[in-house]
Formats: structure tokens, sequence, C-alpha cells
């Protein structure tokens, strides 16, 4: 990818893939969630082509910065017919090629910060001299391999045994600070928060593998698979806090380890996503969280003329 130049005067930034108008509530909430916990980081939203017109307008009334990517499709893909939101997640990898910046840490427009987390700004990584070769390469914190929803096209290795969380269930408190161990476990990350070093040679690399048609259609789990095989053991193992799925904190999946006031980042995954949701029909404890915040930005978005429909 080519250098763009660069929206903000800083070389750190978080970032959000968005690719049509049924995420906008998410990442609107999400970019006023950062602001709210007083993130020190601008927030920069990555649209393609196909992003519309209401979209954009929604963006630049709210005063967020925007930059496009190119929507990315591998040779020969998949069939992800069961989960066809995985179609665009292999744009997120575009993260890699911001190359007007020194790091970008991707966030799905699914999640809300709850609690600062600027420090991963700062965490130890590998330099874009090392060009993909050391063994930090970029973090993620790890999935949860336990598929609590039953989900019948899952892996079906996919079980709460194999499942690297489950390991640090004898120590909770050591699993708020620490990542687990991989070795044991299906090695695969969560790409719902990336800690990137934008790298011209990271992004080659990547996009090479994105040509192996045989490789590409193992990955069940599309950009995430793709960057557990290709830099597989060269990752920092982040704690569950800055990728806390929803799905943890249910009773019997790992609610051993989770903590409510530790959690830093609430991941929705599955559906419905808490927009698609009425307030009185929330499932979950953490959906209220998200609710709140999400009336709380609206509020503020009325007081400065603000009242569309996102």
């Amino acid at each position: 990818m080519e250098n763009s130049p660069k929206l903000v005067d800083t070389p750190k930034v978080w970032a959000s893939l968005i690719t049509n108008t049924g995420y906008l509530p998410g990442l609107l909430t999400l970019h006023h969630s950062l602001q709210k916990v007083g993130t020190k980081y601008p927030f920069v939203a990555l649209y393609t082509e196909q992003f519309p017109e209401e979209g954009h307008r929604a963006l630049n009334d709210r005063g967020i910065q925007k930059r496009k990517v190119e929507y990315v499709t591998p040779a020969g893909q998949k069939d992800y017919t069961n989960d066809p939101r995985f179609y665009d997640t292999w744009t997120k990898l575009t993260v890699f090629g911001l190359l007007e910046y020194e790091r970008a840490i991707l966030l799905d427009g699914d999640m809300l910060v709850i609690q600062n987390m600027d420090e991963l700004m700062d965490l130890p990584l590998d330099s874009v001299e090392q060009a993909g070769a050391g063994n930090k390469v970029f973090a993620a914190a790890p999935a949860c391999v336990c598929n609590p929803a039953k989900r019948a096209h899952y892996p079906k290795d996919w079980l709460p045994e194999n499942c690297a969380f489950t390991s640090q269930h004898s120590d909770p408190e050591r699993a708020q600070t620490s990542g687990p161990s991989m070795q044991g476990h299906v090695n695969m990350l969560n790409s719902g928060l990336l800690v990137a070093v934008p790298s011209q040679a990271v992004y080659d690399t990547i996009s090479a593998k994105m040509l192996d048609t045989e490789a590409l259609q193992r990955y069940d789990f599309p950009d995430q698979a793709l960057l557990s095989d290709v830099f597989e053991n060269r990752w920092v193992v982040l704690p569950y806090i800055y990728n806390a799925l929803k799905t943890l904190r249910w009773k019997g999946v790992h609610d051993v380890i989770w903590r409510d006031d530790r959690a830093k980042n609430i991941h929705y995954i599955f559906s419905p996503k808490p927009w698609k949701q009425k307030p009185d029909d929330q499932k979950d404890t953490t959906d209220s969280w998200w609710h709140a915040a999400q009336q709380e930005r609206k509020q503020q978005e009325k007081t400065n003329g603000i009242n569309d429909e996102f």
C-alpha cells in the first residue's frame, strides 16, 4: 500500500473498518466510548468504496476522520454462507498497510471501551526494520474456542478443553494482566483488536498468503486464521481484558476469570448486535452497558444539533 497523507498529526491512531451503515451505530458508539475514557490518541474510520453517502455525512457531522482503504478479496476464498460478515473481514488486514502511522490499533465496530487502554500504544513490538521476521509482529488476545453458542459449522476441535482461556481458570488474578499460553491449545487469535506496526514487508507477506488458494480453504475464520497461520507463535498474546468477548462472562464459559471492574474493552460478538435490540430486550448485562453509552452519545449529539438515524 502507498503512504497516504496523515489525517491527524500523530504517529499513533485507533482505527475501525466500516463498509456499510449497518455497523455505523456501533462504530459511532465505539468512538464515543474512546473519548469518554480520555484517550489521548485520535480515531480514524477506515472506509471502502461502497460505503454510502449517508454514512460519510454521519461521520462528517461528528468530525470523525476518514481514510479510504481498498476492499480486499483474496484468491479463491472459502464459502462463508454461514457467516456472511466474514467476506468483509479480509479488509481489516489493511491496518498493516497504514504506512503513514507508526502504530495503528484496529478495533471492531461492535466493541465498547469502558476503561482507558492507551498503554497499548506503547506495548513493545517488533520494529518496521525487522520486516515481520521477529517474534512480536503484532499483539492480539486469543480467540475463545469453546463454541458456547454451539454453532454446528464451527471446527470440531473448538471445545473448552482446547481453549487457552481454560488454562487460566486456576489463576484468575494473573488472567487480568497476562495472556494465556497458546501451547497445547487451538492457536488462534481474535482479530477484534489488533495492535499493529504498519509495515510494507508485513503487508506484502499477508498479501502473498491471500494468493494461496489451498490455505484459504482451511481458514474458517478469514483474517484471524491467516494471521494465526502466517505468524504462528510470533505475536504478543494479550489478556482478555483488551478484547473481552461478552461470551466469556457467561456462566460456565470463562466467568471464573472475568472481572467486571478489570475488563477494558467489551466485544459484542454474535448477533443480534446491541443496536439491533431494544434496551428492554437485552439478554446480557453487558448489553445494558452498550445501551447506556449509546443513549449518552445520542444525548450529546442532540445537544450539538445532530439527530440522524444512527
